[in-house]
């Protein structure tokens, strides 16, 4: 089974790369481009398992590793 996991920041959280790559879309010619957020994407392979099994694994390795939940939040698409 396949899943990808996105984990980005809460809102009200400051964003300063996600202000960066704003400013450089601006730079080069790309005006109009606001609220700009970073996050990031894993993409997993598990072993077979059920869909309730699988999603509870993943869960877990959001709240232990993959994700900071103080400041992050996360959602997980089984594919």
């Amino acid at each position: 089974m396949k899943a990808r996991v996105t984990v980005t920041l809460k809102n009200g959280v400051l964003d300063p790369q996600g202000k960066a790559i704003e400013g450089s879309l601006g730079s080069l010619g790309f005006e109009g481009v606001e609220g700009i957020r970073q996050g990031k994407v894993f993409d997993l392979e598990l072993a077979d398992r059920s869909e309730a099994e699988a999603r509870a694994d993943i869960e877990a390795m959001c709240e232990k590793l993959l994700a900071n939940t103080v400041i992050e939040n996360y959602s997980i698409e089984l594919l």
